[in-house]
């Protein structure tokens, strides 16, 4: 096993490789007491470039969040239709590659695209790094990043003075977070008329039937496009430039770029993908008076729900905390964008960069205070301290991390 380091504009990226064959990469762009934590994805296509990229959202997610954690992302070469077995051996393999890095939580890993928190669970068992009772338990961090996205779509609907009742909105992709999301735009009153997957898109002007999509998904999974009656098959990248008042860029990164930006007709963009949008793209759109939210802003639901269903706080809480305090930060930003003359992008992003380099400051100065609350978490881990007793100072702390 091999396992190289490159390290470039602040960010280390780790190769693994067996016998010269590269397995995946590791890319930490940040750490908070020497620790980093990112997702964990399998796909047939991953890319040094974007794994870089996605670290340095975690950072900036983070920093909006207000939560002490660096940020980072692993990615693994393969296919997330095989069997569970050549999954969980290609993970397998990837983290005895990585394991240095996983024994000093230099990175900690969790579920990502084509990944669940039970198959983290098995590599790092598999490697010999223990996992407490409490640890990569199953996860509906796909239904909070949709409540997250979803609250982007109504603050921005507000701020511009959009009325959602017939309104039209258009989901790239349909996974836990997009399928999510059409179902909660659904429940909005917002027709959604297209849907995708990675073997086309759905096109209806009058309308999918959400309901009835996501139970094909659940047989069919990526295949629903082509088993799923009273459409039109289009080209993925077709859907995006579909004449909705909302767009949802669900996938992969770099969607839209400037060759498909000119022929958006969208009103309001609310990311759930990280990096969808090319800087250059988003400028351009925010010329064209696009709003346009910052995808690590839209899609934090998944890290902030995911950590508080850790805590043991119900899904009802968390729901409704991500629509009002996520809710009353999109909001902030954009009256802070208008008055600026700056994209909602510019603003965040000083504000998620200023707000984590306090945090990561903070955190050395508190090294005393910070000891005695991992001590207390590793308690609570392996199950000695209740979660009725947590999840209300768990309530508190996020609150106050928000605001």
């Amino acid at each position: 096993m091999e396992l190289m380091l490159k390290e470039e504009n602040g960010c280390r990226t780790y190769t693994a490789a067996r016998n010269g064959n590269v397995l995946g990469y590791v890319a930490i762009d940040s750490t908070v007491g020497g620790r980093s934590s990112g997702g964990l994805r399998l796909l047939p296509d991953i890319d040094e470039t974007e794994i870089q990229t996605l670290a340095h959202s975690m950072t900036l997610k983070y920093g909006f969040l207000g939560l002490p954690h660096g940020g980072a992302k692993a990615g693994v070469f393969g296919d997330p239709d095989s069997s569970r077995q050549e999954r969980l051996e290609r993970l397998v393999e990837f983290g005895q590659a990585i394991k240095p890095l996983l024994q000093t939580k230099a990175y900690i890993p969790y579920s990502d695209m084509g990944t669940q928190n039970s198959d983290v669970r098995y590599m790092l068992n598999a490697v010999g790094i223990p996992v407490s009772s409490r640890d990569l338990q199953n996860s509906t961090s796909g239904y909070y990043t949709a409540i997250s996205v979803l609250t982007g779509v109504l603050r921005a609907a507000r701020h511009i003075g959009l009325n959602l009742s017939g309104c039209t909105a258009a989901v790239e992709g349909f996974g836990s977070v997009a399928s999510s999301l059409a179902c909660l735009l659904a429940g909005e009153g917002i027709r959604v008329i297209a849907i995708s997957t990675v073997r086309g898109a759905l096109y209806n002007p009058s309308g999918l039937n959400v309901d009835q999509l996501v139970k094909l998904a659940e047989e069919a999974g990526s295949r629903v496009v082509e088993v799923y009656p009273e459409a039109e098959r289009i080209d993925r990248e077709k859907l995006l430039e579909l004449p909705v008042d909302i767009l949802c860029p669900c996938a992969r990164w770099n969607s839209l770029t400037m060759s498909n930006a000119p022929r958006i007709s969208a009103r309001v963009i609310s990311p759930g993908a990280n990096n969808p949008i090319t800087p250059d793209a988003e400028h351009a759109l925010f010329e064209r008076e696009v709003l346009c939210l910052p995808d690590f802003v839209t899609n934090c639901g998944g890290v902030v729900g995911g950590t508080m269903e850790f805590a043991s706080v119900s899904r009802e809480k968390i729901t409704a905390f991500i629509g009002h305090h996520i809710g009353i930060r999109i909001a902030s930003l954009l009256t802070e964008a208008k008055s600026k003359h700056e994209s909602p992008r510019e603003v965040a992003v000083t504000f998620a960069l200023r707000r984590f380099k306090h945090i990561a400051q903070s955190a050395e100065l508190a090294a005393p205070i910070g000891r005695l609350f991992n001590l207390g978490l590793e308690f609570y881990r392996h199950g000695w301290i209740p979660g009725r007793l947590v999840a209300p100072l768990a309530l508190r702390y996020f609150k106050n991390r928000l605001t």
